[in-house]
This record gives structure tokens, C-alpha cells and sequence, in this order.
């Protein structure tokens, strides 16, 4: 679905580090394809042990995962917002992004040179903070100067939408991100077409050494408590650990690693599905000998629209959709099982689709 996740942090976070892993992910809890669009851009298959389990069952001729696009983002300096160094590239690389995955300095190490000479996971996430609310700050003022006089003249959708840039302006003033003011159901498209840098989904990504990737560290407490009033979430990993994980050959190498560990899956298998997750994404299957394979959609799609990820002839001649639930299809067995339990659901044009329905669809051309 050509959704992307960028990933954005200051030198010496890590991030580079994680994003190496992520494109050398050699599918570390399945075995997956990877492959690299561009240096800085990676389609990312994401874990998912049900395909494997569907698989089990049907034993296709092949499986084929689901995927995301990750993208490294490089180039911040302070100043960004007025252009300075790769300001406006860098910039214009998080607008084109979905949603945004902020790695953030959480370890000691003397070998390894912070930027500004010390550890501060919060300092460091303020400072892109700041950059990119000044950046939506300038785009909040040039809309509510093109909405004034329309606003004056007593349009009173202008009025509403002034009063929301209003809210916007005082909390990135204050030094808070868009996505911290709530907005109601009217002003949602008009809230989207913004495009705020800080209104986009966003996840922080601690980056831990060894003895903190299981419960975090102070550093963690510090960007929790720092995060508290925004609309997202945390994930400890250990991106040295995880390129040792990349460097092994073999599944079951990673496998025994991990359990050394005492980890039960590595932390870019947590990140891609934390990625899945923040873009807003379900996957359901098609099963059959053939091949058993996930299909991306948004959360809230119909049988119609899921339909038209496969082909947008499936969508415009949708006559129905056979559904099967998942558990009922590993409880069960086989398809055939499962009709003859009367669990096989047949759905029209209105039903929303469910994470992890196994479909097959009914259309003429």
C-alpha cells in the first residue's frame, strides 16, 4: 500500500545501526524475502505467525508476508526548519512519510561520541521536536492568513478551521507537538490536509545496552515521563544486539541466541510490528495451494476495498466475500472443515474486514 515509516534521530543514536538491521533482517522469525528499493529506503517484510501456522496447514506451493517501507532519514542539524544544513531535505523527507520512528540515545558508552558531548535522551528528542514544530508553526501561520478574511466575512467553515489553527498555534508555542490537541470529527480532513509534521504517528525507540533491553533503564523512565502527554508509544531495543543477531546465519543460530538471552523474539521483529501497528494497518489471507499470502489494508476497510488490494477488478465487480475466521481455521483445520461446521461466513459489500480474516471473494468482470 505504498505506506512508509521513516526513522529520524540525532548522529550516534543508533539509528543507522537499527535501520542496517532492519534491511538485513534475513526474516529473523521466518524465512522471508528482503529486498532494497534504494540505500535508504527498505520494503520490510513483517512477522507474522500466522501465515506460518495457515501454512502448516495448507502447504502452498509458496508464502508470501505482508510488508512495510522503512526509510532512513538522515541529515538534522539545529536550524533545520530555516533550511540550514539538509534542513529542507530532511524535512521534506518526514512529510512524505506516514508515520515517524524516533530513535533516542538510552546507553553509556565511552567509545561511542554523543553529539553534544553527554547522554540525554530527552534533550535530544526535544531538539528535533523543536525543529519540526517551528517548521509547522510557519505552516499554521500561512493558513490562518489565508483563512482570515473568509473567516471575518462570516464563513463559518473558515471559522472553524481558524479556531482549530488557533489550538494548533498555541501548543507549538508552548512546545508541544499538533498531535497532542484533539480535534473533533469536522475538522479531521481538514487537520489531515495540514500535513504537521508533529501530528503524524509516532513511536520512540529506546535504544538500550544489553542488561537493559528486558526492563529499560533510567534513561527509558526519563522519555517516558518526557511523553507522557503525547499520543504515543515506547520500545526498548538494543540495536548492537540486534547486528549481532543479523551477523548469524542460520534461524536456529538466531533462535538460540535470543533464548540466551531470555528474549522471545528479536527487538526489529517487535519494531516492524510496532511500525505495522503505528501506520494503522491489518492483514488478512488468502489460502490456497497455490500460495497462502497476507494482503495489507487499512483498519476499517470493507470486503470491497480489501478486495481491490489484490486487483481493482475485485473491487468493482464485488459480489461477495467467504470468510473464515482465523482461530476457526486453525482450530478446525482445512476449509473444508470449516463448512461443514457452518463457520463459513458470507459477507457483502458492507462488512469491515477483521486483522487476521482468511478471505475469498466473488466478483464478476
Amino acid at each position: 500500500m505504498a505506506l512508509k515509516c521513516g526513522i529520524v534521530g540525532l548522529p550516534n543514536v543508533g539509528k543507522s545501526t537499527l535501520f542496517n538491521c532492519l534491511s538485513n533482517a534475513k526474516a529473523q522469525s521466518a524465512n522471508f524475502p528482503f529486498c532494497t528499493i534504494e540505500p535508504n529506503v527498505g520494503t520490510i517484510t513483517v512477522p507474522d505467525e500466522r501465515l506460518n501456522k495457515l501454512s502448516e496447514l495448507v502447504n502452498p506451493q509458496k508464502i508470501v508476508p505482508t510488508t512495510i517501507e522503512i526509510v532512513d532519514i538522515a541529515g538534522l542539524v539545529k536550524g533545520a526548519s530555516k533550511g540550514e544544513g539538509l534542513g529542507n531535505k530532511f524535512l521534506g523527507n518526514i512529510r512524505e512519510t506516514d508515520a515517524i520512528i524516533h530513535v533516542l540515545r538510552c546507553f553509556d558508552d565511552d567509545n561511542v561520541t554523543h553529539v553534544d558531548g553527554s547522554v540525554d535522551p530527552v534533550r535530544d528528542k526535544e531538539i528535533i521536536d523543536i525543529e519540526l514544530q517551528l517548521k509547522d508553526l510557519e505552516t499554521v501561520q500561512k493558513r490562518s492568513e489565508a483563512l482570515n478574511r473568509a473567516a471575518k466575512a462570516g464563513d463559518k467553515t473558515a471559522q472553524k478551521q481558524l479556531a482549530l489553527l488557533e489550538k494548533y498555534s498555541e501548543a507549538l508555542e508552548a512546545g508541544k507537538s499538533a498531535r497532542t490537541v484533539e480535534i473533533d470529527d469536522n475538522n479531521v480532513l481538514f487537520s489531515k490536509e495540514l500535513q504537521l509534521l508533529t501530528n503524524k504517528s509516532i513511536l520512540y525507540v529506546c535504544n538500550v545496552d544489553e542488561e537493559s533491553v528486558a526492563e529499560g533503564n533510567t534513561y527509558v523512565d526519563q522519555v517516558r515521563e518526557a511523553v507522557k502527554d503525547e499520543k504515543a508509544e515506547i520500545l526498548i531495543i538494543g540495536a548492537a544486539i540486534e547486528a549481532d543477531i543479523a551477523e548469524l546465519e542460520t534461524y536456529e543460530e538466531r533462535q538460540e541466541f535470543l533464548h540466551d538471552l531470555g528474549l522471545e523474539e528479536p527487538g526489529v521483529s517487535k519494531l516492524i510490528k510496532a511500525a505495522y501497528d503505528l501506520l494503522n494497518l491489518k492483514t488478512y489471507f488468502t489460502a490456497g495451494e497455490k500460495e497462502v499470502r497476507a494482503w495489507t489494508i487499512k483498519k476499517g476497510f470493507t470486503a470491497p476495498q480489501a478486495a481491490g488490494v489484490i486487483h481493482t477488478d475485485f473491487e468493482k465487480g464485488f459480489i461477495r466475500a467467504e470468510v473464515i475466521k482465523y482461530k476457526d481455521y486453525i482450530t478446525l483445520g482445512s476449509e473444508s472443515a470449516v463448512k461443514e461446521a457452518g463457520k463459513l461466513g458470507v459477507e457483502g459489500k458492507e462488512y469491515i474486514v477483521e486483522d487476521g480474516d482468511v478471505m475469498h471473494f466473488r466478483f464478476n468482470v
